[in-house]
């Protein structure tokens, strides 16, 4: 059994989660609620819940204030969101769970199941002080991503990041190092991700860092030679942006 404490500025989302929570996740007990992050730090340091319910945004304050304040995290985290594209952002880059207002059920299943068996098994991760470290970079000016493996969690900096490439639902990392981490998220989420922060999306089913790339080959309507000697493929779709790109390099 799960002991969780709710925050939200909102009673009616309080009230809406609890339900939900109460309906469908037999394995939480809701030990105490908050609306403001002064309160939340109070009941947090009171109760030591073992997950935590979070709204990013709340009034003048985040629930990243909440974390900043806390001398200890040992909790996991589910944060909720109306959508605050810097919050979501930030939560993304260190792999913790998050659930989009309104909330879907089958959404909420998923992530207190990953949170029972985080806590089951006792995984062990720094992913909230990564979070922290991250939101004090200016618009998210981020040089590290978590990517959670099945029993760690990697902190890879963006520069040691060669390609990611698609296996169904899953993604695999190809790194400076020749090692490879595969994923079990799909390479759409890391593409959204990424290309803001330089990456090319030359296919479907691939992504590029561009400091690797060494040529485009005319080859086939265009392909990309990796300094690697990898040829990576590029869709008709991607061709003009991955060409205006190349030329701003």
């Amino acid at each position: 059994m799960m002991r969780a404490v709710l925050i939200d500025d909102e009673i009616s989302n309080l009230e809406n989660l609890r339900i939900l929570l109460e309906r469908h996740c037999s394995q939480v007990t809701i030990i105490a609620t908050a609306q403001n992050v002064s309160d939340a730090v109070d009941v947090i340091q009171k109760y030591s819940p073992d997950l935590v319910f979070l709204d990013i945004q709340m009034d003048k304050q985040t629930g990243f204030d909440v974390l900043k304040m806390l001398p200890m995290r040992n909790f996991e985290v589910i944060f909720v969101t109306a959508y605050d594209k810097y919050g979501v952002q930030a939560v993304k880059f260190a792999a913790l769970d998050y659930l989009l207002k309104p909330i879907d059920i089958e959404e909420l299943m998923i992530g207190v199941n990953k949170a029972e068996h985080k806590l089951a098994t006792q995984i062990q991760t720094s992913q909230l002080d990564f979070l922290l470290q991250q939101l004090k970079k200016p618009e998210m000016n981020v040089s590290k991503i978590a990517l959670q493996m099945q029993s760690e969690i990697r902190y890879i900096t963006l520069s040691e990041i060669i390609r990611c490439e698609a296996d169904n639902t899953y993604t695999h990392f190809f790194l400076s190092s020749d090692e490879r981490i595969m994923v079990s998220k799909s390479l759409k989420e890391y593409a959204d991700l990424l290309c803001p922060n330089g990456f090319l999306r030359t296919h479907q089913s691939h992504l590029v860092n561009p400091k690797y790339i060494k040529s485009w080959l005319k080859e086939d309507g265009g392909i990309l030679l990796l300094m690697s000697g990898e040829k990576i493929p590029i869709s008709k779709p991607n061709k003009e942006t991955v060409k205006q790109a190349l030329q701003q390099l």
